[in-house]
């Protein structure tokens, strides 16, 4: 089967990693449950345009999420809150190995000895090897599943009435 390269790639729910390629005709291996995707922008462009979608930019949401939790390196990014999309990188998102992971994907971290690195296994069953140290992509994790409460609390009382307190007069 011969590879389709894309010019472009929209990040949904389906989104499981977006892996940097060192190719000539695709910067971005997407992966989705029964599909690869080869695109030509690169990781961070997505992850941006996706943002941007959601009436926001890339470092909006990074400056929103250092601003509430603290992070200042490797933030998690709340790509599209309501659909529940949330996507954390690996390594410094300026890095060119920068691996992106989908939160709501991930089903175990386990180390692996042989490369220094981790295998993720994903709901899907699909496993992927990605040259990081085990803490780092558990660190991620946990910074992720602070992000989503933090963000889910604040969509819930900024948006249910009942939540704010009656103004007097």
């Amino acid at each position: 089967m011969e590879k389709q390269i894309l010019e472009n790639y929209e990040i949904s729910q389906k989104t499981i990693a977006l892996i940097p390629a060192a190719h000539m005709e695709y910067a971005t291996i997407a992966i989705e449950a029964d599909q690869l995707y080869y695109i030509k922008k690169f990781p961070l462009q997505l992850i941006d345009r996706a943002c941007l979608k959601g009436f926001s930019s890339y470092d909006g949401r990074r400056k929103a999420v250092g601003y509430q939790l603290g992070i200042r390196h490797k933030v998690p990014i709340p790509i599209s809150p309501h659909e529940q999309i949330y996507a954390f990188p690996t390594h410094s998102p300026t890095q060119f190995d920068c691996f992106w992971l989908f939160y709501q994907h991930v089903r175990t971290v386990k180390p692996c000895p042989k490369t220094n690195g981790v295998n993720v296994t994903f709901k899907t069953g699909q496993q992927l090897s990605i040259p990081v140290s085990y803490y780092t992509i558990e660190k991620q994790l946990q910074r992720t599943a602070q992000c989503i409460v933090r963000f889910s609390y604040e969509t819930t009382t900024l948006f249910n009435p009942r939540s704010t307190p009656a103004l007097s007069y």
